[in-house]
């Protein structure tokens, strides 16, 4: 845990600009918070930034926000969580207030439906680059257990139209079943 002025600072400048430069929902901001707090400051590991990615995903609420909450706290305790709650819902709803105060202007403007059309596409590559790093990274582990689930997820939504309710659950059952078999295994 990290202590100091300068630690709030830095988490709340750095989930601020986050937040102000992240168009396209919650998981766009997942592999811009791995650069900043695994690459560049090197705060938390890589196998961290999935475990908070996979928590802030499975908790009610924003992805985005429930991430932030949890590095915070991670990083600074309770304090730390406030400072980068405050961090990024600030910049969303200062943009949103004055978006709302011109909706019309902008609900029929074409350059700004044009606009809002390729940053689609820029989402996209950005979730497609998190997904292919995260999932790499599942793949370099050489675990049997996390590819099966990670390609039988995949299966079961995509082919099926199973809930994603539902596979987050079966998959949080069997991960805990086999965090629990592999302690065991340990203790003998």
């Amino acid at each position: 845990m990290k202590h100091g002025n300068s630690v709030y600072w830095k988490l709340f400048t750095s989930t601020f600009q986050l937040s102000a430069f992240t168009f396209g929902g919650g998981f766009v901001i997942v592999p811009l918070m791995k650069k900043k707090f695994v690459d560049k400051l090197k705060w938390i590991n890589e196998q961290e930034i999935l475990d908070i990615t996979a928590i802030a995903q499975s908790s009610p609420g924003s992805i985005a926000v429930n991430a932030a909450i949890l590095l915070g706290y991670r990083m600074a305790g309770i304090p730390g969580a406030l400072v980068t709650i405050l961090g990024t819902v600030l910049p969303p709803l200062t943009i949103i207030s004055i978006i709302s105060l011109f909706y019309t202007a902008f609900r029929d403007n074409i350059v700004v439906n044009a606009i809002l059309k390729g940053m689609q596409a820029g989402i996209a590559a950005v979730i497609m680059d998190i997904s292919l790093t995260m999932g790499g990274s599942i793949l370099l582990a050489k675990r049997l257990l996390p590819v099966i689930m990670m390609i039988g997820a995949f299966i079961a939504n995509y082919f099926f139209r199973i809930s994603v309710v539902y596979i987050i659950l079966i998959c949080g059952v069997l991960g805990a079943g086999s965090m629990i078999y592999e302690h065991k295994d340990r203790g003998r």
